[in-house]
């Protein structure tokens, strides 16, 4: 689910354009050659739920928040295994030491504008001291991604509000298969055209293991686009570079993956590297400027870790390193198509003076007229 602000004449014109994008699948490009889940989304890990609020306001304001949770229940009493891997550390990923040192996630996962991260932090610490059985907790680690999305958007405004944060954490919803101009995405630009928030999944077959990984990304950076091989940004002559005054690749992505396997947060980072390598797919060059964090955690409940201690040791069962591989291809190919779904579902955009216009896909399809 969504909360959508508008004013004026801005409502109108959205409402109507509503629906009017297609993802690539729709349009016959297939990303990859491993089956999707039934959502093609991150939702399709079981029990994980997003949410989104948007902030659209007069002409300056672009922005807003996504929520990613790993379960529906207190995740600050029953944690999740979870890593990070930084490919380009440009960014401020709030809560990403902890993760890295005792490997788990024990918060919502909140993505925004840069200079929101305070408020959001402020927020989740409130919803997680509040939620019943934490009447004790004296330290959480509120974990939020952000972008910059301050070309469109009036970021020193600092516009987003607690109560915008929790309503996407509120409102979240196992179904949430939104994309493009919403929540985190608002505001972001990709390649040098709309980007946004995308998603996409991958279902193993039973024979290994019948796992699923999802992954969300909010893509807000550059270099020369790729779609499924196709040297697009090239053909449209539009990259990074191609002329000296124009330089659309400083930005940031972060990539949120989700899988069902039972891993523990060593092979999660090794997970989270091979979704690195599907940003590289599209295209982008980790610039100097762009902060690259991808974040992946299981949902499997045989590898929860209880707040409460109540053995002194845990029992579980995860997947063997030889048993890894398809894994690693799926989550590749989820946030390849995660990050093409995100440019293709996004819409031209004006703010303060400033217009990004949507990946122009009537001038791309033809791209595609041999390839299957």
């Amino acid at each position: 689910m969504k909360k959508v602000i508008f004013t004026g004449l801005l409502f109108l014109v959205t409402t109507l354009l509503v629906g009017a994008q297609q993802r690539p699948r729709e349009l016959g490009i297939e990303i990859g050659v491993m089956p999707t889940g039934e959502l093609n989304a991150i939702t399709d890990v079981t029990g994980v739920k997003v949410g989104h609020t948007t902030l659209i306001k007069g002409d300056s304001v672009r922005t807003g928040v996504t929520a990613i949770l790993a379960h529906g229940g207190n995740i600050f009493q029953q944690k999740v295994p979870a890593a990070v891997f930084v490919g380009n550390g440009f960014g401020k990923l709030a809560g990403s030491t902890q993760i890295t040192e005792l490997g788990n996630l024990e918060t919502p996962v909140i993505l925004t504008n840069t200079l929101s991260v305070p408020t959001a932090m402020n927020t989740v610490i409130g919803y997680t001291l509040n939620l019943e059985g934490n009447e004790q907790v004296r330290s959480v680690n509120a974990v939020v991604g952000e972008t910059n999305d301050g070309y469109l958007n009036d970021i020193r405004g600092r516009h987003l509000t607690e109560e915008d944060v929790l309503m996407a954490i509120k409102t979240a919803s196992e179904t949430n298969t939104e994309e493009g101009n919403i929540g985190a995405g608002t505001g972001t630009v990709a390649f040098g055209y709309k980007g946004g928030i995308g998603t996409s999944s991958r279902k193993l077959p039973e024979s290994l293991g019948g796992y699923t990984v999802g992954v969300l990304v909010q893509s807000n950076y550059g270099g020369v686009l790729q779609i499924n091989g196709v040297q697009v940004g090239e053909e449209l002559k539009n990259f990074a570079f191609d002329n000296q005054l124009l330089n659309n690749v400083d930005g940031s992505c972060m990539i949120i993956v989700a899988t069902d396997a039972p891993l523990d947060s060593r092979n999660l980072e090794r997970l989270a590297k091979r979704a690195f390598l599907g940003l590289a797919k599209t295209g982008g060059i980790v610039s100097n400027g762009s902060g690259d964090y991808i974040i992946a955690f299981s949902t499997a409940e045989g590898v929860r870790i209880p707040y409460q201690i109540q053995t002194p040791t845990l029992k579980q069962e995860i997947v063997h390193n030889d048993r890894m591989t398809p894994l690693f291809m799926a989550a590749i190919e989820a946030t390849e198509e995660a990050i093409i779904n995100s440019l293709f579902m996004a819409e031209t955009m004006t703010a303060n003076g400033r217009t990004i216009e949507q990946l122009p896909v009537e001038e791309i399809l033809p791209l595609f007229k041999n390839r299957r």
